[in-house]
């Protein structure tokens, strides 16, 4: 991404959660989320020009032709993310109706280089973890072997991280879309 995107999301007045000991889901906690939805893209011109960047059909068929994945009439999800100690995800997949999931990292600080995802096997065994690099990012596509989380350890600072999804009409949680009303279109 444009490093004034990174920039601009990364000086929002929003203060990361601090929830101390979590249980390895980010379910238990939806309603602190911070979800790019309508409210807060009128609210930050910087979330504004990100997720429409992220709506447009150049982009969005980009993203299909390089993961073979059909996002014709899904929806953006994006989420901001700021974990801090504590924190930490379960082993898991994602759900069918998470068509694509992308996670840019924008850690900084000495530690942020171990703040990456892990990776496990089907058996749920450690075998690797991807670089936190500022402004790098991760793909996955739901499917039987994508097995990933976050193992627990120190997080000293913030492992700041966005969360892109384009997910299936079905998706239940409507309020955690950036355009509700305007699925995705490659033309």
């Amino acid at each position: 991404m444009p490093e004034s995107m990174c920039t601009g999301v990364l000086v929002l007045p929003i203060a990361p959660l601090f929830l101390g000991n979590t249980d390895g889901t980010r379910n238990s906690y939806n309603a602190q989320r911070t979800f790019f939805t309508p409210k807060l893209r009128e609210d930050f011109p910087a979330v504004q020009v990100f997720a429409e960047a992220m709506q447009q059909p150049e982009v969005a068929r980009q993203f299909a032709e390089t993961c073979f994945v059909d996002v014709v009439g899904s929806y953006l999800r994006m989420e901001y993310i700021q974990d801090t100690d504590g924190a930490w995800l379960e082993p898991h997949r994602d759900i069918p109706e998470k068509l694509f999931s992308m996670v840019i990292y924008l850690c900084t600080g000495p530690e942020a280089k171990n703040w990456g995802t892990d990776i496990y096997d089907d058996d749920r065994k450690w075998i690797g973890r991807s670089e936190a690099e500022f402004n790098s990012a991760t793909i996955f596509k739901a499917g039987p072997n994508t097995w990933h989380g976050f193992d627990k350890r120190p997080i000293i600072g913030v492992r700041r991280l966005f969360e892109i999804n384009y997910v299936s009409p079905t998706w239940r949680d409507r309020e955690q879309l950036a355009f509700p009303d305007r699925p995705i279109a490659l033309a």
